[in-house]
């Protein structure tokens, strides 16, 4: 009895240990990819009323996107985050993960849509789900991109 304990017992260091490795190396794909040089840096500014988003993205190889995002709507908290993501044609589809005001123990994340129309970028409004706690846009259900609020224009990196 005391031998299948033992073994058990180390059987479940050795589990715990190559778990261990693998968040490890997970990490490390992510803080290379973080600190990947952009090929091009844009910024863009887009204001409907009295509501306004500024925008960062980094153009980076195999036409990934990552970035800063800052959202500030009337009688509402700011929302600051990052964008990742990556292009399809002439649309760049993205994950926004982002605080609001003062709260950094909560963190939100959604899935957001750009078209690219020349030099600006438009927000897509599009049918969301959420599946397990995590939103996406649905599958099948077109974005629009011709009824919408916000319109960014490009305008100089701060």
């Amino acid at each position: 009895m005391k031998k299948y304990i033992i073994g058990g017992f180390l059987f479940a260091c050795i589990g715990l240990q190559s778990c261990q490795n693998t968040t490890s190396e997970k990490k490390l794909k992510n803080d290379a990819t973080k600190q990947e040089k952009p090929i091009a840096v844009t910024c863009y500014k887009s204001i409907y009323d009295k509501d306004s988003i500024t925008l960062q993205l980094n153009s980076l190889k195999d036409g990934k996107i990552s970035g800063d995002m800052m959202m500030s709507f009337n009688n509402a908290a700011v929302k600051k985050g990052t964008v990742s993501g990556n292009t399809s044609g002439d649309t760049i589809f993205v994950s926004y993960t982002f605080i609001e005001g003062d709260n950094t123990k909560v963190t939100f994340k959604n899935p957001m849509a750009f078209l690219k129309r020349g030099d600006s970028l438009v927000l897509g409004n599009g049918k969301m789900q959420t599946t397990m706690g995590a939103t996406y846009f649905v599958k099948g259900e077109p974005i629009d991109f011709d009824r919408v609020k916000f319109k960014f224009s490009v305008v100089d990196c701060k």
